[in-house]
């Protein structure tokens, strides 16, 4: 299993950086194909919350790059700088994907308030998962239940990497209906909006498919030890 493992591993570690390389690729080729609409990120941000009659969201900037995301603690749609300032399809595909978002929490789209829901969990887990790990397989034959207890913290984890998955290919939905019923884009930049969301949501698909791989894996160790 160990070899399988690295195997295994090293194919999803690859996988992912072909997706991540195809991802930036597409959004440094959207982000030169400019609106006709003249609007930046932000105003098509504002415009798909008002469109939805969300009306106690804020859209603001936040430094870095790819750093966009939405808050549903303080309700911010949170913006790169780049895509909050630029008027291009991949500032327009982002933009809308958060509010896409804020729409979710709006009308309580369940898999978006389970994920809310394991987020202090996760955070928790994050911190200690690795070591407590690490500690149960070196003692994996004098205290077995400490590697079960640190597979069940992972297992969380697991669990909100594909719970990601629906809440993120959602909003990319809703944003790219939302984007064609009101006719935001011409036909190529809604094309350019479209590609560039699926790239960006296959980053969850090989993130939560390691994280099952690394699952199975730890539980094999487990099993393994308890047969022996």
């Amino acid at each position: 299993m160990g070899m399988s493992y690295l195997i295994l591993a090293g194919a999803i570690m690859l996988f992912s950086w072909l997706v991540s390389s195809r991802l930036k690729s597409k959004f440094e080729l959207y982000s030169k194909l400019q609106l006709q609409n003249g609007m930046t990120g932000a105003e098509i941000a504002e415009k798909m919350l008002a469109d939805n009659g969300i009306r106690d969201v804020r859209v603001i900037s936040t430094p870095g790059q790819l750093t966009d995301h939405y808050n549903p603690v303080d309700k911010t749609v949170n913006l790169s700088e780049a895509v909050y300032n630029q008027r291009n399809a991949a500032a327009a595909a982002v933009a809308a994907h958060e509010c896409g978002h804020a729409v979710q929490h709006a009308v309580g789209y369940q898999w978006l308030t389970m994920r809310s829901k394991l987020v202090p969990i996760v955070s928790v887990a994050s911190t200690y998962m690795q070591w407590i790990l690490l500690a149960g397989i070196l003692m994996l034959r004098s205290f077995p239940q400490l590697l079960l207890i640190g597979i069940i913290i992972f297992a969380a984890t697991t669990i909100f990497s594909i719970v990601t998955l629906p809440v993120e290919y959602d909003a990319s939905n809703r944003a790219l209906a939302w984007l064609e019923n009101k006719r935001m884009l011409t036909q190529q930049e809604q094309a350019g909006a479209k590609d560039a969301l699926k790239w960006a949501a296959r980053t969850y698909v090989v993130a939560a498919i390691g994280s099952i791989a690394t699952l199975l894996y730890y539980v094999s160790i487990y099993m393994g030890g308890r047969r022996n």
